[in-house]
């Protein structure tokens, strides 16, 4: 992914972060990855949950990080989530940021190798901690780590501290680059083993980094285990990757890189906003949603317009011949309303179609 650049320092300086926990007497043996949580229970569906509105907060920017003290890059943690803040606190009065992400590599120090450039989670959390604390929100920091227990390795990790600056857990980058003109992962750190999901008072929270993007058995994993949205942590600007993999599993993915793109991508593909320029992006999901593709009686969404007006919320693309619906009032789900004008969510229907078919040609399609 102009494979992070063509050396080693690049790909080491893009952006470096970690999140950090509520006491600095926490044992630096617990900033292991966290054990995944269980996955959702089916027997209450997504649309059939009571409106859940997250808002979500990423920057482009910290490109020039690989050129600053730690404690400069430890200033621009804060620097970023403050404006987030303001951000939100600005277009969406009362309501605190949920969650803030920031890309890839964003804490860390300048040099020339490895050794120099890694830092320790003691080093670190302190600060992280006490960013989320004040600001009342998760946070996603990335890190050039040295790990604490032995053998002496390091790791292209991402923390996840609660509104409270408690630890929740950790993502070790799993698919860190090599390249072509190289046989040394990524300036020498060790890929990771784990896809961890992270239960947050909000949902639920999977973690990729950057060039894991070309994988796909991340996502799934994430998928699999009850992810409602994937924080990507990049040096990359790519899109392509992100906006499938949020169709495909249709979960929110939203995106913090250095430079030229970062964005939130709904679960039918498609960048539900985004910016292009050194920016913060702060911006509201519900994730109680259900997507529905076009039927006459929905009429792009009009239908239910009429019958809820504000007490319902979609997105509606026509060249896509679908939309994301959420419900805006507490006493009514979107299931409810959708079931309302006779309907019901897409994937339901895909299935509903596939009887009717199965049953009228005598069976499966043959495949080969």
């Amino acid at each position: 992914m102009k494979t992070q650049r063509n050396s080693r320092r690049a790909v080491t300086g893009g952006c470096r972060a970690a999140l950090a926990a509520l006491g600095i007497s926490l044992c630096l043996s617990a900033v292991a990855d966290a054990p995944a949580a269980p996955a959702p229970s089916p027997a209450v569906s997504r649309c059939d949950r009571p409106p859940r509105k997250v808002l979500l907060g990423t920057t482009i920017g910290g490109g020039d990080n690989v050129k600053l003290a730690l404690d400069k890059r430890l200033q621009r943690v804060d620097e970023f989530v403050d404006a987030m803040a303001a951000e939100a606190a600005s277009r969406y009065p009362g309501k605190p940021l949920d969650l803030a992400l920031l890309p890839e590599f964003f804490l860390g120090r300048p040099g020339d190798a490895m050794a120099q450039e890694a830092v320790a989670m003691d080093e670190v959390l302190p600060r992280i901690a006490q960013c989320a604390r004040r600001h009342g929100t998760y946070l996603i920091v990335p890190v050039l780590l040295r790990e604490a227990d032995p053998p002496l390795r390091y790791s292209n990790a991402a923390v996840l501290v609660d509104r409270a600056g408690r630890l929740v857990g950790m993502y070790r980058k799993v698919h860190p680059v090599v390249l072509q003109n190289s046989d040394i992962i990524e300036g020498g750190t060790t890929p990771g083993r784990d896809f961890p999901v992270f239960d947050c008072d909000f949902g639920r929270v999977g973690i990729q980094i950057c060039f894991d993007m070309l994988y796909p058995d991340g996502w799934q994993a994430l998928a699999k285990r009850g992810a409602e949205i994937v924080a990507v942590a990049s040096a990359s600007p790519e899109t392509a990757h992100l906006a499938h993999y949020a169709l495909e599993h249709e979960y929110y993915i939203v995106s913090a890189t250095p430079h030229d793109h970062a964005a939130v991508f709904n679960p039918l593909g498609i960048m539900e906003a985004q910016i292009t320029k050194p920016s913060v992006l702060v911006h509201e999901i519900d994730l109680s949603f259900a997507v529905l593709h076009w039927e006459a009686i929905l009429e792009n969404g009009e239908a239910l317009s009429r019958r809820f007006g504000d007490r319902v919320g979609y997105h509606y693309y026509n060249d896509q011949d679908g939309g994301i619906f959420w419900s805006n009032d507490p006493n009514m789900t979107i299931g409810q309303m959708i079931r309302s004008i006779g309907m019901m969510e897409s994937d339901a229907n895909v299935e509903r179609v596939r009887e009717f078919d199965d049953k009228a040609r005598g069976g499966p399609p043959v495949a080969p």
